[in-house]
């Protein structure tokens, strides 16, 4: 039997107050957005630059009470789908004394404590770093900071109440040096990405540079970078045990 049954553990999420907002505020709202433009369709249907201008004539032709009924019951389909979006996206946090596992939609992810060093909030996200300083966890996330420093303390984590390498961060700005071969090019087209707010090309982008040990943080669609222990800068070599030992052994 799974033997991690048996570990204490927390969980930390929005919470049933969490879904009651969604699935009961958002619909409300739709349906109160949908009684307005049911109400303001005369008046709309007059202004020369209103948008949708067709949709809201055809709105304003039909009979009541089948077009309030209409438009409410738009508005609260669209609150239905906002509410659906929203729990697929919450990130839940379960922690216990030898693993932390963050899902979200129909993704998991679980990560060792015995790899992490160091857990922290920055910037929205949720991040995890390993001995060396890279990142093996980033996750944007709404939940109270005090919440999750509670969860992993709780459990024996290392948590910081910053980022403890938010000092290393350098500006980047093309062909600046020390940076390992190939990541110039990378963080310039990430920077296209981001200007065009491609945000799944600079999520991948972001992962590649990790692999080669460039860890990004984003201010205002500049991105700053720092290297992690493991990287190897342009102009340095990595030590083989042949130059470390003469002999080979």
């Amino acid at each position: 039997m799974d033997e991690a049954g048996y570990r204490p553990r927390t969980v930390v999420s929005g919470g049933p107050l969490e879904l009651a907002v969604l699935w009961g505020g958002f619909p409300l709202l739709g349906a109160g957005a949908g009684w307005l433009l049911a109400a303001a369709t005369g008046w709309l249907a007059r202004l020369p630059w209103v948008p949708f201008g067709a949709l809201v004539e055809w709105l304003d032709r039909l009979p009541e009470p089948q077009a309030t009924a209409g438009t409410i019951a738009v508005g609260v389909l669209a609150g239905l789908v906002i509410a659906g979006i929203g729990t697929a996206e919450r990130l839940i946090v379960t922690v216990d004394a030898a693993q932390v596992r963050l899902r979200r939609s129909d993704e998991n992810r679980t990560v060792a404590r015995a790899d992490t060093r160091v857990v922290f909030l920055a910037d929205k996200h949720l991040v995890l770093l390993d001995a060396d300083g890279a990142e093996l966890v980033r996750e944007s996330t709404d939940l109270p900071a005090t919440q999750l420093a509670a969860a992993f303390r709780t459990h024996g984590w290392g948590w910081a109440d910053d980022d403890p390498h938010r000092s290393a961060y350098r500006l980047w700005v093309p062909d600046l040096p020390g940076l390992p071969t190939g990541a110039d090019a990378l963080l310039r087209a990430r920077d296209r990405a981001i200007q065009r707010d491609r945000r799944d090309d600079a999520r991948e982008l972001r992962r590649e540079l990790g692999l080669i040990g460039v860890v990004l943080r984003d201010e205002d669609k500049r991105q700053y970078w720092r290297l992690t222990d493991r990287a190897v800068a342009p102009g340095s070599e990595q030590t083989t045990s042949a130059e470390r030992e003469p002999d080979g052994r």
